[in-house]
């Protein structure tokens, strides 16, 4: 069970990173040209990182849940989670790349 929690844990962390390069590019670009998609792009990154961060405190620090997590959590339940959490940091991968470009 050990890897599924792994690779939640790395998604998680991926996601982080990107949500944090995209802010930097979509708050530059909100300085610049004052849209409304440029802000909903910062407020959506915004709530994104900080559900992200919650994420990673949960699985990593907090006393209670991250034993939890670590030791009684069903397998099955690893790896619906570990689904969810790849697949939001390929989705935001590809943005990142769209973003950047």
């Amino acid at each position: 069970m050990s890897i599924w929690v792994d690779i939640a844990r790395l998604s998680v962390g991926l996601s982080a990173a990107f949500l944090v390069v995209m802010l930097g590019i979509w708050g530059r670009n909100y300085l610049t040209f004052r849209s409304k998609h440029a802000l909903g792009l910062l407020v959506f990154g915004f709530f994104l990182l900080v559900q992200s961060l919650f994420t990673l405190y949960y699985y990593l620090v907090d006393p209670t849940l991250s034993v939890w997590f670590a030791t009684q959590m069903p397998a099955v339940a690893w790896r619906v989670l570990m689904g969810i959490h790849v697949l939001q940091a390929v989705a935001l991968g590809i943005l990142l790349w769209i973003t950047w470009d």
